[in-house]
């Protein structure tokens, strides 16, 4: 992941599976939400994660910590993190399965230095003493959908995690929890391992006279905690070493938009990684990219430039 997917599930965008019309989420005579009926619930899901109307872009903000877990020693703070994740949702209305919406993105996740404030290009390795390059993450696309609120024969959909309101509040957690073949293994990982495993967990908070209540509140602003305990990044050159490396971040959708992030995210955005400032194009059925597809097509891209690269002269005699 690079960040893990900062959104509602995982899966690359299917459109060819999304029956129905385009609609806006919410009927233009809403009034306010219930939970409890499951078209509105799926509602609710697309004002947590989405703009007001179909194709609107909307931006979360997170920042945090990034730990290193290591047996036998103390736990190391070993960056800050400032990620954001751009996104647009498309929203379906079926006959069958109700409501609907699928999410297209990108991500960004920057290591920053604790001391400095400044973004790590180069970063020593106190495990290994070496130094190496640091890949930010950039993620594109990050994409999913559709969530319908029932299923192909109009019963509500499984809900995956827990949703309690407790006074004025909305408490929405959602683990994710990732096992599967490293895109940089081999093929023998089911017997000799290697897997990739971690947990992403968001944990999303709002107000619910403000996320009920789309006729007062076109569009809800929550927040989130996102944590991550995974293995280590492979630009850190960790080879086999035991350890894990924890992240843990608080951020919320931003009212103003991508104008609205750290000016340290908007300047290495808009000098690195430009096309991260909008949202995919909505028709987007590419796959997902993690930091380890992405880490693995930049190691390919690097090492076939040097493969092509003429032989230096020999200097002869």
């Amino acid at each position: 992941m690079g960040i893990g997917k900062f959104v509602a599930g995982i899966g690359a965008l299917a459109l060819a599976s999304a029956s129905g019309s385009m609609a806006m989420a919410i009927p233009a005579n809403a009034q306010m939400l219930d939970p409890s009926n499951p078209d509105d619930f799926n509602r609710i899901g697309a004002r947590v994660q989405c703009g007001a109307e179909h194709g609107d872009e909307v931006v979360y903000h997170f920042s945090g910590n990034i730990y290193s877990r290591v047996p036998g020693e103390r736990d190391r703070l070993l960056f800050r993190g400032e990620g954001m994740n751009v996104r647009a949702c498309l929203f379906y209305d079926d006959p069958v399965r109700g409501p609907g919406y699928s999410i297209v993105s990108r991500e960004v996740l920057l290591y920053i230095d604790p001391a400095t404030g400044e973004v790590v290009d180069r970063w020593e390795n106190p495990f290994t003493g070496d130094t190496v390059d640091v890949m930010q993450v950039h993620n594109d696309p990050v994409n999913n959908g559709p969530t319908w609120a029932r299923d192909e024969n109009g019963e509500p959909s499984r809900r995956f995690g827990d949703f309690r309101v407790e006074g004025p509040y909305v408490f929405m957690p959602f683990e994710v929890p990732l096992f599967y073949r490293n895109p940089l293994g081999g093929d023998y990982q089911d017997y000799a391992g290697n897997m990739y495993h971690a947990m992403e967990i968001f944990d999303f908070a709002a107000m619910g006279d403000e996320l009920f209540d789309p006729q007062n509140h076109p569009v809800a602003y929550p927040m989130v905690s996102w944590v991550r305990i995974s293995q280590w990044m492979p630009w850190m050159e960790m080879g086999g070493r035991p350890g894990l490396m924890v992240f843990n971040f608080m951020g919320r959708k931003l009212p103003g938009g991508f104008d609205e992030l750290p000016q340290v995210m908007i300047n290495e955005i808009r000098e690195n990684y430009p096309i991260y400032e909008t949202a995919p194009p909505l028709d987007d059925t590419r796959s997902n990219e993690t930091t380890w597809t992405k880490f693995k097509l930049l190691t390919d891209q690097a090492r076939s430039a040097e493969a092509e690269e003429p032989a230096a002269a020999s200097s002869g005699h």
